[in-house]
């Protein structure tokens, strides 16, 4: 199973100096990849609480760099890596030039982008970006659609309710064929669905890792009966750690919560579920008040699985 990291994006530790630490340390320790997540405002008056914990919104995301330069950076500083997306919120985006972005940090890291979408859960970020809250699925079908031509280059054209892109050459294409890996972040019946019919993977948060498995073992079973070998669906899971030292190891445990042990037991667990990948955010871990602690957290994680 590979191990990734996330890089230091969100609150105070978020910084180029930082970032570039963070990416050539991952490098040096063995890790397999750094991820970034997206957030793009911290409304005062929220019109939709957090779905996780007590609903409120962490006030790291007060400052947040964008997702996509954030990872373009650390490209840059590194050649082995991979560079994940955990994730956009694929339809507050226009498709073509997010097609163009993402493109652009494939060709520039010789072909490391791992993308992952989601449909996200904050009607503020809607209304900030001018995206209907109302049809937000039909919209990230659509945007799939639209990056799957520009990805396969060409002469290609679109046309419907969102998009109305006029017959034009792409040339400039990602160096993975035939496209970089697709992951997206879903829990609904019908986002499950969508993966099973047209992703490369589930990169589920915050669920129970039983739970996890079997949602993961009905992604597979719809893909079989779509049509598709369901080895070909890949499980990235986001650990968002809570490290506050060791806790009992029963029921009132969440995953990813407790001794840096523990949180490496909850990783190995996901691996026997089927998981190709978990990667490690310390981030809101109660208690990480530097950038040395962050640093000092990517140690003994790596210690104990790299």
């Amino acid at each position: 199973m590979r191990i990734g990291y996330t890089l230091p994006q969100v609150g105070p530790l978020g910084g180029p100096d930082e970032i570039i630490a963070a990416t050539r340390q991952a490098d040096e320790l063995g890790y397999d990849a750094v991820w970034v997540n997206d957030r793009v405002l911290w409304p005062t008056a929220p019109q939709a609480p957090f779905p996780a914990g007590d609903g409120s919104l962490s006030p790291m995301w007060r400052r947040n760099l964008d997702a996509i330069d954030t990872l373009t950076f650390a490209a840059a500083h590194s050649t082995r890596l991979r560079l994940g997306t955990a994730v956009l919120i694929l339809p507050i985006y226009d498709p073509v030039l997010l097609a163009r972005r993402l493109t652009t940090v494939d060709i520039l890291s010789k072909g490391r982008l791992v993308a992952g979408f989601g449909l996200g859960w904050s009607p503020d970020e809607y209304q900030v970006t001018g995206t209907p809250w109302a049809g937000k699925a039909e919209r990230m079908e659509d945007a799939l659609d639209v990056i799957d031509k520009i990805w396969a280059g060409g002469t290609v054209a679109h046309e419907s309710a969102f998009t109305s892109m006029p017959e034009a050459v792409f040339e400039a294409v990602p160096v993975q064929r035939p496209r970089p890996p697709i992951y997206l972040a879903a829990y609904s019946e019908a986002g499950l669905a969508r993966i099973a019919k047209r992703a490369d993977g589930w990169t589920p948060a915050g669920i129970p890792i039983p739970v996890m498995g079997q949602m993961f073992q009905g992604i597979g079973a719809m893909a079989e009966s779509g049509g598709r070998d369901p080895s070909d669906i890949g499980l990235i899971v986001r650990a968002n750690c809570s490290i506050v030292g060791e806790l009992p190891n029963d029921d009132e445990r969440q995953p990813f919560a407790g001794s840096v042990a523990q949180i490496v037991d909850d990783a190995r667990r996901c691996a026997e579920i089927g998981a190709d990948e978990v990667f490690i955010d310390v981030q809101y871990s109660p208690g990480l008040d530097s950038f040395d602690a962050y640093l000092d957290y990517m140690h003994q994680f790596a210690e104990l699985t790299c």
